[in-house]
């Protein structure tokens, strides 16, 4: 789908008022010490597509959510409870980031600007695999 980028982290991202995040084994298993093996063409690529279709469609449809703009954060499991599970820490720094909101003052009296905050995920789809769901951290805000 046009305008969603691989990064090296085994990544895609895009940009929204909301950003949800998906977990797919794009690869399966490595093997040895290899975390990530073959593509993953079934399971992984299609699952990933469908998201990233559904969210194009969301929002091309101005009446389903008017003025809110749908984004992703995808992340590849390797079809890998510990590759996940590391893969996976940046969903639950962004949230905790969210969750403290708390604002840094520079001398001058300026608020501090964070290039490297991550974005805070709303919600996230996948992972495909029990032991991967399992092993993935997810703060839920009461």
């Amino acid at each position: 789908a046009a305008g969603h980028g691989m990064a090296g982290k085994k990544e895609i991202s895009t940009d929204g008022d909301l950003v949800i995040g998906g977990l797919f084994p794009v690869h399966e298993k490595g093997v040895g010490s290899e975390d990530c093996g073959k593509i993953n063409e079934h399971r992984g690529i299609q699952r990933l597509e469908a998201m990233l279709f559904a969210l194009d469609e969301i929002n091309k449809d101005r009446s389903i959510l008017p003025g809110v703009k749908l984004g992703a954060h995808i992340l590849d499991t390797c079809s890998k409870d510990t590759y996940a599970l590391e893969q996976s820490l940046d969903f639950v720094r962004a949230s905790l980031t969210r969750v403290d909101g708390s604002e840094h003052i520079c001398p001058d009296g300026s608020y501090a600007v964070h290039d490297d905050v991550p974005t805070a995920i709303t919600g996230v789809i996948g992972g495909s695999y029990s032991d991967v769901s399992i092993q993935v951290p997810l703060r839920q805000d009461r």
